[in-house]
C-alpha cells in the first residue's frame, strides 16, 4: 500500500457549539492520509493515474467551507465519508485541528481512520 498525504491544510469554517462561533470562520488544519497504488501512475507518469492531490484539496475546502458544523467529530467523520466515496479509498486517515480553541493548548482536535489498511 501507498500513501499520499496532505497535511496542515487551512480551511476557514463556521465551526462550533458556542454562539460567537456560530458568527465567525475559525481556521482549520486539515491533515489526511490515504491509501492508493500509485505504481501505475509511477510507471505512466500521467496524473490520470494518480489519486490527485489537488482534486482532494479542493473538495476538502469546499465541503468544510460550505458546512457549518458544531462538532469536529461530525465534520471529520462526514468529510471521510466523502473523501471515501468520491476518491475510492480503501482507507484514510484524517486529522482535524482546531488552533487556539483551549487557550492552555496550541491545538485540539480529532483524528479518525476508516476503511482497512493493508500491507
Amino acid at each position: 500500500m501507498d500513501i499520499v498525504f496532505i497535511e496542515q491544510l487551512r480551511v476557514d469554517a463556521i465551526i462550533g457549539i458556542h454562539d460567537w462561533e456560530r458568527r465567525v470562520r475559525q481556521t482549520l488544519l486539515v491533515d489526511v492520509e490515504m491509501a492508493t497504488d500509485a505504481g501505475r501512475a509511477a510507471v505512466s507518469e500521467s496524473i490520470d493515474d494518480a489519486l490527485d492531490y489537488q482534486q482532494v484539496v479542493q473538495r476538502v475546502t469546499a465541503f468544510i467551507q460550505a458546512g457549518e458544523f458544531q462538532l469536529l467529530e461530525t465534520l471529520a467523520h462526514e468529510l471521510a465519508a466523502v473523501l471515501q466515496a468520491e476518491f475510492d479509498l480503501p482507507w484514510l486517515k484524517l486529522r482535524v485541528a482546531k488552533p487556539g480553541a483551549v487557550p492552555a493548548a496550541q491545538t485540539v482536535g480529532v483524528v479518525i481512520e476508516r476503511g482497512r489498511r493493508q500491507s
